[in-house]
């Protein structure tokens, strides 16, 4: 299911198989929370080069409805996606919600769309990621703001194991081709999260999603994230789940994980950031991203990044991708969203070579500085 390839350190290189294909890691995962990537389609996901995408059981489920899927062929057929589609468990999109509320069955919700009451017990939860089909599914957790009191973190955190556990007991029910990850939660509190390694790593997930790394500062955060990776076994792959920040992209590689996803490329995409590389100016200062509608960039000339060879890059300049902003074109979506996540599959694929040539750490202060 999971083999790695090379290692520099612990980081290293690997290919997860799955019935629709293999998926090179490490890689950045872009999120189809509806079934579609935002302002993009599956050809020109083909065009940059990415192995998968993810989608949201929550979203799916309430529209257009998980028979509606199974009746139209499942969710590869449905979205016209060949390759491997991950699906979140939709834990966090739920956790989320104003009136949820949670007891040891389960939770209660109200849907965001027409505010229908609902009911989603673990059990559930796999259910519904089966009959939708998608190649690698999340358990569902009890998903916490990052720095929740200890006391809250704790209960969560248990709460989360005993769920993981009947996740595990549903999807063993049905034999399938699926690989489900067991999610860890803990908090900001690293004995939590050494605590939820463990129990998570005694069962036979295939392999493990870290959940809720969203603290401030960098450099506690990392602190916890370390205290899991320490623990989990090496031949299995580490999924973290809303992780986008560049530096965060090194520092996780390094730590030995091996994919992430993030709305970070698509959603800065839709209001305006476009990504640069270290060569056109990007740093940790400037969060390696510049504002294209700013008037400075009225009358430039230049590409986006005159350092990138994507299809935008290649064919407009700033002046114009400024001016389909302002006029209003829906075209400005897809241009900046392509760029960004072409800047995102690109970073990890110079990951990969790196670590096959054992220089990740030179690759990493080049674009860190440190």
């Amino acid at each position: 299911m999971f083999t790695i390839t090379s290692k520099d350190g612990k980081a290293r290189t690997g290919i997860i198989k799955t019935p629709h294909g293999e998926i090179r890691t490490p890689c950045f995962v872009p999120l189809a929370t509806q079934g579609s990537v935002k302002a993009m389609f599956p050809a020109l996901l083909d065009q940059i080069g990415f192995d998968s995408v993810m989608c949201n059981a929550y979203h799916l489920y309430l529209q257009p409805g998980v028979e509606t899927i199974h009746k139209l062929g499942g969710l590869h057929s449905f979205i016209g996606y060949p390759k491997p589609l991950w699906m979140d468990s939709g834990g966090f999109q739920v956790f989320s919600l104003k009136d949820c509320k949670v007891s040891e069955k389960g939770v209660t919700f109200r849907s965001h769309i027409d505010a229908s009451s609902h009911a989603l017990t673990p059990e559930m939860a796999i259910t519904i990621q089966q009959k939708l089909g998608a190649d690698i599914i999340f358990t569902f957790d009890h998903c916490l703001a990052h720095d929740s009191e200890y006391a809250i973190a704790k209960d969560a955190m248990e709460r989360t194991h005993r769920w993981a556990a009947r996740c595990l007991l549903e999807f063993n029910k049905k034999k399938n081709k699926q690989l489900l990850y067991g999610v860890i939660q803990g908090g900001k509190y690293p004995e939590l999260r050494k605590e939820s390694a463990k129990f998570i790593a005694s069962l036979p997930f295939d392999g493990f999603g870290m959940g809720s790394l969203f603290g401030d500062p960098k450099e506690e955060t990392q602190k916890i994230a370390r205290a899991m990776m320490d623990i989990l076994p090496e031949e299995k792959s580490k999924h973290f789940l809303g992780i986008g920040s560049i530096d965060d992209f090194f520092y996780y590689v390094e730590m030995g994980g091996d994919t992430f996803d993030c709305v970070l490329p698509t959603r800065l995409g839709r209001i305006g950031y476009a990504f640069i590389r270290p060569e056109s100016g990007g740093n940790t200062k400037n969060k390696f991203r510049m504002r294209i509608t700013n008037t400075k960039f009225k009358l430039d000339k230049k590409p986006l990044d005159r350092h990138c060879s994507c299809y935008v890059c290649q064919h407009f300049s700033r002046a114009y991708v400024r001016h389909l902003w302002k006029a209003q074109e829906l075209s400005f979506y897809t241009l900046v969203t392509y760029h960004n996540l072409y800047f995102f599959y690109t970073l990890m694929q110079e990951m990969r070579q790196a670590i096959e040539k054992r220089k990740f750490k030179e690759l990493k202060k080049r674009w860190l500085k440190n």
